[in-house]
């Protein structure tokens, strides 16, 4: 039997409210962010057991939850007033759900507040340091609220053309996915199906028919992940079926389109495909093994320690920025050359992320911090 002093706290709505957002019920999906935050929705408070009162008139990231499951005796407000409290074992919580019920602000109570609008939280998840949100969830419009959540879930360091490029149109295929009942899993599915069918246009030399099956699985890369932040619908199985065709597919891509390149009639000589392939295939792997090591010994991704390693995260050889000199070259009728350049990038990114992980290295080896510069 677990201790009630070890078990997670218990999760408790308050008040009604008809809004639904990402198509779920205001109660719904509140109970649903709670279990992806480790704690255990209930219907009322347990004797032994902490528990966290959420106010359903307000949305908030969960980033939230996850600060007041680490904070028994706090109380998270907006203007005052009371959205989410996480009240000790035993504690008494009728002034705090008082408040929420009349929608004033929380005077006089015990529990320690903590401001909304001056607190900032690390995403260390998201690669970013941002101040989460808190706000209204309106019945008549919960737009702004969802566009909080997803923009709210968004990676602050990542590619040019997921952060900036595709970021709107994420935006509404989530919410339509959402609203559709879709499960994060399908959105995944779908674009694996043109993932595999960008392969097939790329090694036939149907090469923009093939970027735009392409841009399809990029655009939808995006949207299962943030469905499924939104929506509390995250999985372990989900993430390893998205992460792992992330993972795998892009040399693949790449093979196909120097394949391709005998049908388009800019071939290449058999022992130069194999090289430009091979240094492409190496170095990727040996960047995601540089990222891996890093990640073992600092525990953080080699993309947040320095602004810089932000910055060039931007534009590394990652399939969206090589797509994105491959779509230049084809434009130009020079596929053979994008496929060039593509390993050329890569290699030079291979150098950048090594002289990196060394720097860190030797950083350390002298006793000095290795630390994300997002905090």
């Amino acid at each position: 039997m677990t201790n009630a002093v070890d078990a997670k706290p218990l999760f408790v709505t308050v008040g009604d409210n008809p809004a639904r957002a990402f198509g779920m019920d205001a109660a719904d999906r509140a109970r649903a962010l709670a279990v992806k935050a480790g704690v255990e929705p209930a219907n009322g408070a347990q004797p032994g057991r902490t528990t966290i009162y959420a106010d359903l008139n307000w949305t908030w990231d969960p980033e939230w939850l996850v600060t007041l499951a680490r904070s028994p005796g706090a109380v998270l407000t907006k203007d005052g007033h009371p959205v989410l409290a996480h009240v000790p074992a035993d504690g008494d919580a009728a002034a705090v759900i008082s408040a929420m019920l009349a929608g004033g602000t929380y005077d006089g109570g015990s529990l320690d507040r903590l401001d909304a609008d001056t607190a900032e939280v690390s995403y260390r998840k998201l690669r970013k340091r941002d101040r989460p949100f808190v706000m209204r969830l309106d019945p008549a419009n919960p737009e702004p609220a969802e566009r909080a959540a997803y923009d709210a879930s968004y990676k602050g360091v990542t590619d040019i053309l997921t952060l900036y490029l595709w970021r709107r149109l994420a935006f509404y295929l989530t919410r339509w996915a959402a609203q559709a009942g879709m499960s994060p899993n399908m959105v995944t599915g779908i674009g694996a199906a043109l993932c595999l069918a960008a392969f097939v246009l790329f090694w036939n030399a149907w090469y923009w028919t093939g970027v735009l099956a392409g841009f399809g699985f990029m655009v939808l890369d995006t949207v299962d992940g943030k469905l499924a932040r939104c929506t509390g619908q995250s999985s372990k199985w989900g993430n390893i079926f998205d992460h792992g065709v992330d993972l795998v597919h892009p040399p693949f891509w790449w093979w196909a389109w120097a394949e391709g390149l005998k049908l388009y009639g800019r071939p290449f000589e058999p022992v130069y495909e194999m090289l430009i392939i091979g240094a492409i295939v190496f170095g990727y792997v040996a960047q995601r093994v540089i990222e891996g090591l890093f990640m073992r010994r600092y525990g953080m991704h080699i993309h947040v320690w320095r602004r810089i390693d932000s910055q060039f995260r931007l534009i590394t050889a990652r399939r969206n920025p090589n797509m994105v000199i491959l779509v230049f070259c084809l434009a130009l009728g020079l596929p053979d050359l994008g496929i060039e350049l593509v390993a050329l990038w890569t290699i030079l990114s291979l150098i950048f992320h090594a002289v990196r992980l060394a720097q860190a290295n030797a950083r350390a080896d002298r006793g000095r911090p290795i630390v994300s510069w997002l905090g």
